[in-house]
């Protein structure tokens, strides 16, 4: 009969017997304690300086660092971008390479510009208040932003750091370093002669609070109430006589525009209507009865319904085809306050792009306010007025206007328009609208002389950076599409800002033909003073003298004051970081948000195409943003923010490591209290596993190891699972792909080994011999997955991997960064054991569910007090010998059976054939290893141990 009552006792404790784990690797990792100090060992023993020294010989693995902007605090957004960066360039030290990452910032632009401005504003601030930023001499104003940038570059280097962030921190880079201002300067500078760059005026996003130029990466759209108006444009010539004195209507969210008009855009193939009024509604006294208008006749409709038609009759049909040639007056013609300014004739001209979605199927064409307004009235030679100053004013060339803010013109020109008799209907409209990202603030297009970069002269820059796109590998792969189609329809690139702190476009224009001048030795001497002494140089009294040279007279130049475009900036550090160092240019890998696509990815293949006809990257790498638990935008207003440096806190950088490998970042991640407590609990698990490895490994010698010929086949099995892992995480390596990888290592911990592997092989490890050969095998793989782990854990996880390593491998100067993944033998790999292990693994479950059956209902308290039947097909029998699976199901006994089960068998749906029948284990409970066995109780010496405990109790009592 089964018992758990030992057989008589000699009273003796043999807990001293057992092989306990022993490690000082503790339980709790403790992190934000402990992390710190780790950062302070490596920069004690020069880890990467030792790590580049000892791979100098290796080929380069380039990532090249996307810069920040330096200006406040990290927020999660960076903590994810830098820790898969980190990753990836320890993953590819590991596998071989040499990874030397140079970390940058981008200190320029606007945004530094404006915090300095508020402090010249802010009462309570150090200026008091009340400084005009013009009056203030632009070398102080720029040693200003300087300083400001320099503060938190240092912060933010710091945070990185703290965040594990391996890289040359001493050497980093920034745009505003004396060479990188150069450096830029110059690759302006190749524009220029190779015949590039060219000013011109034409309409580009302007904001007039700012009062400069924008990158299409410097906005974001918001949703605006705008004012709406239709008004109509007399006919004065056309081909059919009913025609003239016939309104074409338009329809614009931009009245402030009309003062700009100089043209109208039809579609030819589009059907229009000749519209008479005959009723207006109750109230209206915009339109009048008789009035004759011109519209597409598919918009008839919404048009009676928006401006109050009451009834109307339509003459006739036509195609828009039939208004080529036709002329109008401007809608302010004879308007008394406009000064005769409107007195100018306005064409019809036929455009691909009109259509009948909205509006009236016409379209009122101002080309200094739009880009397809711009290039239909530059085809047809019509001037490009500037009608709006850089503040938003309106200026002498929209008379009647002038001194007027275009976001306050609605109400003057509806009054002017219905002065004239042809406003024909107004309100307003709440639709997305372009903002500035800094000042949050509405932006407009306007017609300015910027300096271009062209699409599609002779350096045929866009056809040349589709070509390198189609070659660039993409992850995920749809980020090569959306940034083609960017590429393909943008416009040619304005690269001037008109503001103070950033790298001058450095170049001079003949006064007496406007023409750039192209001197490479002017060039060289721009270049060599912003070596020596920055971009400072440029505004330096009598600068334009210094740079001509004696052979010129600098009254006959102008010395241009604009900025470059902060994109050109960050998108030419390869030319400055990469090539200027000595590292391989293209980059094996740009790595940055998904918005990059039109912003950093997209400037630099620009730059790079254009200056040096190949894109500065081989492969592109974009990931998601960071939203809160519940899929929200994180916003100070909402108290959702997450930010790096209290989890650092709280958890350690571990977790928040561990959080950015466990997601999907390739998608918008999310992150809060509930998911951190989640990834802590996860952490818990890998952490356990390491612990028990550690603690099972005490004392073992390289003497000790098992060839894999006389290894068991549960041993060989876990070491062919680490074949596979290793394959999984030298392709991501190798592709950047890194999604799922992480999850797979936890999952291998938690499910293979301590939930399998780790339980059934206990046993051995405690109560075996040290020389059982059982034992041995065990800690051979222990020994193994040891070593894997740790290097595997060690991009995502450095500091608990350090700690893991130097547990067992204590050093004063040893690290686990300084090894490289372990190679591991070709024989390990075993792919029919694996197919045979995994119908094991399934038949396992049959037994360890009716175990767990009786254990539910009392029956047993462990499984070690079970001896059952398994029944099984008979072609399954020869998978294992009964004392295997015995081993395997952690039970004291196990009997093999082909005959048919009994019903009461326990079952598992989809398993058919295998059923297992509870029994309780005969004998008695083994006082050592807990077995339950009928030989407890036959030894006089030692009556209540098994024979196998007997025996190494003997052994370690000789010894």
């Amino acid at each position: 009969m089964t018992t758990d009552t030992p057989a008589p006792s000699d009273t003796r404790d043999y807990r001293g017997t057992v092989f306990l784990p022993q490690t000082p690797f503790p339980m709790k990792g403790d992190l934000p304690k402990r992390e710190p100090g780790w950062l302070a060992r490596w920069e004690k023993i020069g880890l990467w300086d030792r790590v580049r020294a000892q791979s100098a010989e290796r080929q380069k693995f380039v990532l090249h660092d996307g810069p920040p902007y330096a200006n406040g605090g990290l927020h999660i957004g960076h903590a994810l971008n830098k820790i898969l960066k980190d990753v990836i360039n320890r993953a590819a030290q590991m596998a071989g390479r040499d990874a030397d990452y140079i970390p940058g910032w981008d200190c320029h632009g606007l945004p530094i510009e404006w915090k300095v401005e508020e402090e010249y504003r802010n009462p309570k601030g150090k200026h008091q208040g009340g400084i005009d930023k013009d009056s203030v001499p632009v070398l102080d104003f720029r040693a200003e932003c300087r300083a400001y940038a320099a503060h938190w570059l240092d912060v933010q280097r710091e945070e990185f750091k703290r965040l594990g962030v391996a890289g040359d921190w001493a050497g980093r880079y920034a745009t505003m370093d004396f060479a990188s201002e150069a450096s830029i300067a110059a690759e302006i500078g190749k524009f220029l002669m190779n015949g590039s760059l060219y000013r011109g005026l034409r309409p580009v996003m302007w904001s007039p609070v700012e009062k400069t130029a924008l990158a299409e990466a410097e906005v974001e759209y918001h949703d605006h109430k705008s004012a709406i108006l239709y008004t109509g444009f007399p006919i004065v010539k056309a081909a059919s006589a009913d025609l003239i004195g016939a309104e074409a209507v338009i329809w614009t969210t931009t009245p402030w525009t009309i003062p700009a008009n100089r043209a109208m855009a039809y579609g030819a193939e589009i059907d229009y209507a000749l519209l008479t009024v005959d009723g207006v509604a109750e109230g209206n006294a915009l339109i009048r009865p008789g009035q004759r208008f011109i519209l597409a006749e598919a918009l008839i409709g919404a048009f009676a319904k928006e401006v109050g038609l009451a009834a109307f009759s339509v003459s006739r049909i036509f195609k828009g085809a039939e208004l080529e040639g036709a002329l109008a007056a401007h809608p302010l013609r004879g308007w008394e306050k406009g000064e005769g300014g409107y007195a100018f004739d306005v064409p019809l001209l036929a455009g691909d792009y009109v259509t009948t979605e909205a509006g009236t199927g016409l379209v009122h064409i101002a080309p200094s306010h739009g880009e397809e307004d711009f290039h239909l009235s530059r085809a047809h030679g019509i001037a490009v007025p500037e009608c709006v100053a850089d503040d938003g004013t309106y200026t002498v060339q929209a008379p009647g206007f002038v001194g007027i803010h275009v976001f306050k013109a609605h109400e003057p020109v509806w009054a002017a328009l219905t002065e004239m008799g042809h406003l024909a209907g107004r309100g307003f409209i709440t639709h997305s609208y372009p903002h500035s990202w800094r000042s949050k603030k509405p932006i407009i297009y306007r017609a300015t002389p910027q300096w271009f970069i062209a699409m599609d002269d002779a350096n045929q820059i866009r056809a040349k950076s589709l070509a390198a796109i189609a070659a660039t590998h993409f992850v995920p792969d749809q980020g090569r599409n959306r940034i083609g189609s960017m590429v393909a329809a943008r416009p040619d690139w304005c690269i001037s800002r008109q503001r103070a702190w950033g790298v001058p476009i450095a170049i001079f224009v003949d006064k007496r033909n406007g023409e750039p001048l192209r001197d490479q030795t002017v060039l060289d001497r721009i270049d060599a003073a912003f070596r020596a002494e920055g971009a400072d140089a440029w505004y330096q009294p009598g600068a334009a003298a210094r740079f001509l040279g004696n052979e010129r007279n600098p009254d006959d130049y102008e010395q241009v004051m604009d900025i470059v475009d902060v994109w050109f900036e960050s998108g030419s550090t390869h030319a400055f970081v990469l090539r200027d160092r000595g590292l391989p240019v293209p980059a094996d890998l740009y790595l940055e948000g998904s918005d990059q696509h039109r912003g950093w990815f997209h400037s630099s293949l620009l730059e790079s195409v254009g200056s040096n006809g190949f894109a500065p990257f081989k492969a592109i790498l974009t990931h998601g943003f960071v939203l809160d638990e519940t899929g929200r935008k994180m916003s100070k207003s909402l108290g959702n923010v997450t930010a790096p440096q209290e989890v650092t806190q709280q958890y350690g950088a571990d977790i928040l490591r561990l959080w950015v490998m466990n997601s999907d970042t390739a998608d918008d991640l999310r992150i809060g209290k509930g998911i951190l407590a989640q990834q802590a609990e996860l952490y818990r698990r890998i952490r356990n596993t390491l612990r028990w490895l550690l603690g099972n490994l005490s004392g073992f010698e390289t003497e000790e190891t098992l060839p894999l010929a006389d290894m068991p086949e549960l041993e060989r099995w876990v070491l062919h699972r680490l074949t596979e892992l290793d394959a999984r995480i030298r392709k991501a390596a190798a592709d950047y792909d890194w999604n799922g990888v992480y999850p797979e290592i936890h999952a291998f911990c938690a499910t293979d080994l301590s939930a399998f592997y780790f339980d059934i092989r206990k046993d051995s490890l405690y109560c075996d011999a040290a020389s059982s050969l059982r034992r041995r095998a065990a800690r051979t793989v222990l020994d193994a997955l040891h070593r894997c782990l740790t290097a595997w854990l060690a991009p995502a996880l450095p500091f608990t991997a350090e700690e893991a390593y130097l547990a067992r491998f204590p050093s004063e100067d040893g690290s686990v960064h300084l090894q490289d993944f372990p190679t591991l033998p070709a024989e390990w790999r075993d792919d029919a054991l694996a197919a045979k292990w995994e119908t094991v693994r399934n038949i396992r479950r049959v037994v360890t569910g009716a175990l767990e059956k009786a254990r539910a209902a009392g029956t047993i308290g462990a499984s070690l007090q079970a001896a059952p039947s398994l029944h099984l097909p008979a072609e399954a029998l020869s998978l294992l010998p009964a004392e295997t699976w015995a081993e395997l199901c952690i039970t004291s006994g196990l009997t093999l059976s082909d005959a048919p089960a009994p019903d009461s068998a326990f079952t598992v749906d989809g398993l058919d054939g295998i059923a297992t029948v509870f029994a309780t284990a005969p004998g008695h409970k083994c006082d050592r290893c807990w077995r339950v066995l009928e030989e407890v109780g036959q030894s006089a010496a030692h009556p209540t141990l098994c024979r196998r405990c007997e025996a190494v109790v003997e052994q370690r009592d000789a010894a």
